[in-house]
């Protein structure tokens, strides 16, 4: 049974255009490696702290970042010390004292306190991350607690702000 000319040409052309069909895998090495080196640039100077659920974090143009340290989380409904919820934001408005107790308590557990010398105690760091729409009275009382747990250092988290162009700026 003898081919057909139709046939017989494809065959011939499948056979002369079979080497061009090899994946060239050059071009796509060469976009995973700048993604990798894009990812490894910007993810050095990212921290993530814990989960964020249910804040919106207020923006600054503060250029210091804050070293580890223990974080206080403030929801518009509950109050978190390393995640764990210690109280919630009703109870520490209804409660008419200077300082939140049950966050005194969590901030002097020996887990959190550690090995520390009274001369270090000054320099202990706590990080507050507070929804931008908390009353000014309740993120109030969570600093003055903090510092009555011998915490010398509060940093509020924050979100950088994009630097404003200063007026009559030229881009070169």
């Amino acid at each position: 049974m003898s081919m057909s000319n139709r046939a017989r040409r494809m065959a011939q052309h499948h056979a002369r255009h079979r080497a061009d069909a090899e994946l060239n895998l050059i071009p796509l090495i060469d976009i995973l490696s700048v993604m990798v080196a894009f990812l490894l640039v910007y993810s050095t100077e990212v921290e993530v702290i814990q989960n964020t659920k249910g804040i919106e974090i207020p923006q600054s143009i503060a250029m210091a970042t804050p070293k580890q340290s223990v974080v206080v989380m403030i929801t518009k409904d509950d109050l978190f010390v390393q995640g764990e919820r210690i109280t919630s934001i009703k109870e520490i408005r209804a409660a008419n004292t200077a300082l939140i107790e049950p966050l005194r308590e969590a901030l002097k557990r020996p887990m959190l306190v550690g090995d520390i010398a009274e001369k270090d105690l000054a320099s202990r760091e706590i990080t507050v991350m507070g929804d931008k729409s908390l009353p000014y009275d309740v993120l109030k009382k969570v600093m003055a607690t903090c510092t009555d747990a011998d915490y010398g250092k509060i940093s509020l988290a924050v979100l950088q702000k994009e630097k404003p162009v200063p007026p009559g700026f030229k881009p070169a």
